[in-house]
């Protein structure tokens, strides 16, 4: 039976994607009926806690909507008992993130927070305190489904799959996303279009494309070749060559520039940094500028700036995931889950990216209907192997899984690179790595 109120933890309460999320909690009041919403975070983050909180407070009150904010320090507190705990947290902070996307330029490797060495160093911070909150979970609430947008979204996923008890589902944005962008490419309403994407996070192909329920995935990928708009805030939108695309014969995700447009790519971010600095830099300045609209006594309603931030439909995304298995809707979302043969080339317990139906029991993957031929599942199984090995050198504290998890990365691939990158790494997130 259905419970009449819900309680819901936030853990990174103080990110500035909050308001998304409490625009979503407002639309959906009525099919979701959260009673008590904690927002928590760690005391360095006090500050912006408190001024998205009274914001979340305000936005709500506007709304009419009769949900308790609650804002602490004390994870436990706000863990016990709650029906769903979200993660959007940044081990490290931006000064982190900064660094992941600095020291692999210097071994002219591409710097990202999500993929590659970047990615990697962030895995190793987030892992053990996503994997600590799923302890405070175990024991406070055992039932609670943990949905998690925290990157690499995929490597912690699996990490709490193959380390936890807990439910867990997780989540990205760019699934959406790429679905309103296929929706504007054809200049139909987003309802109108599914799509089966295949993959894991942030290393998925849309196999195929459906609007109004015909199938129009040639036609789609016909017109995406050329087109830039098939990326991300944060993602250089270089476009697709008709010949590439028609080969493939899926679209890629944003994310993929990075392997297949690797020396591009390197050279743009090299010419960045330089001219704009890095990508962390740039989102220290829109975050300070989203908090200091967030200030404003008067400011009731997500500000449109936040789209800068690279957030954008995070709320839909985490919304409809929270309210379908609260309603038990049976609906088709594309989320991060445990594989369990979905997709044979890989092992069973590796997370993969998929569409699934969401019930009340969580998240149960789909049959895939287009063969996983090998243009997919060459690069797909190799980074796989990568994440398996990062997601051990992260819980373990192990350095030869480390060293090897980089060195097969394709975009390191050498040993005479991945040493000196790895001790960099580790060297300069010392203080937050006592598991090595």
């Amino acid at each position: 039976m259905k419970k009449p109120h819900l309680k819901i933890a936030v853990i990174g309460g103080g990110s500035s994607y909050t308001p998304e999320l409490i625009e979503g909690f407002i639309k959906r009041y009525e099919e979701l009926p959260v009673k008590d919403l904690y927002l928590v975070d760690i005391e360095e983050g006090r500050e912006k806690l408190e001024i998205v909180g009274n914001l979340a407070k305000r936005m709500l009150e506007k709304a009419n909507v009769p949900i308790q904010v609650h804002l602490t320090f004390d994870r436990r507190e706000a863990i016990k008992d709650a029906d769903f705990v979200t993660t959007q947290l940044r081990v490290g902070l931006l000064e982190a993130r900064g660094r992941d996307e600095r020291i692999p330029l210097k071994y002219n490797c591409i710097g990202q927070e999500t993929t590659g060495a970047g990615g990697f160093a962030k895995g190793l911070r987030t892992i053990p305190v996503i994997l600590d909150i799923c302890k405070d979970m175990e024991e406070l609430a055992p039932n609670a489904f943990l949905v998690n947008f925290t990157n690499p979204a995929g490597m912690v996923t699996e990490a709490v799959l193959k380390y936890s008890k807990i439910r867990t589902i997780g989540l990205c944005n760019l699934p959406i996303e790429t679905k309103m962008q296929i929706a504007g490419l054809m200049d139909v309403d987003v309802s109108k279009i599914d799509i089966e994407m295949v993959g894991i996070n942030h290393l998925n192909w849309t196999t195929k494309i459906f609007v109004d329920g015909e199938d129009r995935t040639d036609e789609i990928l016909f017109q995406a070749s050329g087109e830039s708009k098939f990326t991300m805030t944060n993602i250089p939108g270089f476009a697709w060559s008709q010949e590439f695309i028609q080969s493939l014969g899926s679209l890629p995700c944003g994310y993929h520039r990075y392997y297949y447009m690797k020396e591009k790519m390197l050279k743009k971010q090299l010419e960045e940094i330089e001219t704009k600095g890095s990508r962390a830099e740039i989102v220290k300045q829109v975050e300070h500028e989203l908090f200091e609209l967030y200030k404003d006594p008067d400011l009731a309603i997500k500000p449109k700036q936040l789209e800068l931030r690279g957030g954008a439909f995070y709320s839909e995304a985490a919304l409809n995931l929270i309210s379908s298995i609260y309603n038990n809707k049976k609906d088709v979302q594309i989320v991060n889950v445990q594989n369990n043969g979905t997709i044979p080339s890989l092992p069973n317990d590796a997370s993969i990216e998929v569409n699934c139906v969401i019930s009340s029991d969580g998240a149960k993957p789909v049959q895939i209907t287009t063969p996983m031929n090998a243009k997919i599942r060459g690069l797909l199984q190799v980074v796989k192997a990568y994440e398996e090995l990062a997601v051990e050198a992260a819980v373990k504290g192990d350095y030869h899984a480390a060293l090897q998890a980089l060195t097969i990365h394709p975009l390191v691939g050498s040993v005479d690179i991945a040493k000196p990158l790895l001790d960099d790494i580790l060297a300069e997130n010392k203080q937050y790595l006592p598991q090595f």
